[in-house]
């Protein structure tokens, strides 16, 4: 059994290893599109009001450093309304998008899940304002206050950062392909599959791991998807509760602890209800990986 579960390791090894070249490529790319475009989208997005939901659905699909925790400081200064931050949230894909691509999945299926991204975005965010009374404009912030207190290197050469975000989100999937093959040694891969796919159940679940603030989330969801184990539902439940570190920003500069429960509890059940329809109806033509 040893054997095997050494076996098991060096597999999972090899198989993060043939990802790695497009995910350094991909962080490459969104290293250069955000410190050529991340403070005018930061600002672009202080200055809508109506529109607000709109453009942070689509601004939300695009991983970036801290883009979730500088929605969540523009909030609690009043400068986008609820709306915008839960359109942001329920949009940001985090990790999702440069997995999907190191691991080759075809352009139909990332296109029609980041459209299922932006439409639960855009929903969420209009639905938001109006039941809630959106903050006027007050103040602002912007992303390199963020990066200043989370470390996130916004600042380094896009090469460094790159390959540090390579080196750890490859890390992330080699302990995630590690424990699923283990596991399959001990269950069939078949019976841990069917968990994700109970009605309900596996979207609960999913859109609780989703709520994790921090990238391992969506790291693990994505990864379960591409590997079988998990269908298109409980991905989309997972993937659109989970804003990343937005959620930690929040905790930290809007204190209002209530209100803060209440968009997390808004998070987590449209990502439930709304991914696991949206998921029940796109496994059709999303099949499992």
């Amino acid at each position: 059994m040893l054997h095997e579960i050494l076996h098991e390791l060096l597999h999972a090894g090899e198989d993060t290893l043939t990802l790695l070249p497009l995910l350094f490529l991909t962080y490459l790319f969104m290293e250069y599109l955000e410190h050529r475009a991340g403070e005018k989208m930061n600002r672009l997005l202080q200055k809508t009001k109506k529109t607000g939901p709109l453009l942070g659905a689509a601004l939300g699909l695009i991983p970036q450093c801290g883009f979730s925790g500088a929605a969540a400081n523009l909030y609690a200064s009043g400068t986008i309304t609820v709306g915008t931050l839960l359109a942001v949230f329920a949009s940001t894909s985090d990790e999702m998008l440069p997995i999907f691509i190191s691991a080759k999945l075809s352009a139909a299926v990332i296109l029609t899940l980041l459209v299922i991204k932006f439409i639960s975005g855009l929903l969420l965010g209009f639905l938001a304002d109006l039941l809630v009374r959106g903050k006027e404009h007050q103040s602002s912030a912007s992303i390199h206050a963020f990066c200043e207190q989370e470390h996130c290197h916004c600042e380094e050469h896009i090469v460094v950062s790159a390959l540090k975000h390579t080196v750890k989100i490859g890390l992330l999937i080699y302990a995630v392909t590690a424990l699923l093959n283990i596991a399959f040694l001990f269950l069939p891969e078949e019976q841990i599959a069917s968990l994700w796919r109970v009605p309900v159940l596996g979207v609960l679940l999913a859109a609780l791991i989703g709520l994790i603030p921090n990238c391992s989330a969506s790291v693990m969801l994505t990864n379960l998807y591409v590997n079988g184990v998990m269908g298109a539902a409980p991905l989309l439940a997972g993937l659109i509760a989970n804003a990343g570190v937005g959620l930690v920003v929040l905790g930290r500069v809007n204190k209002k602890p209530k209100e803060n429960l209440r968009i997390v509890l808004a998070l987590f059940a449209f990502g439930v209800v709304f991914g696991g329809v949206a998921g029940w109806a796109a496994e059709s033509f999303l099949p499992y990986m």
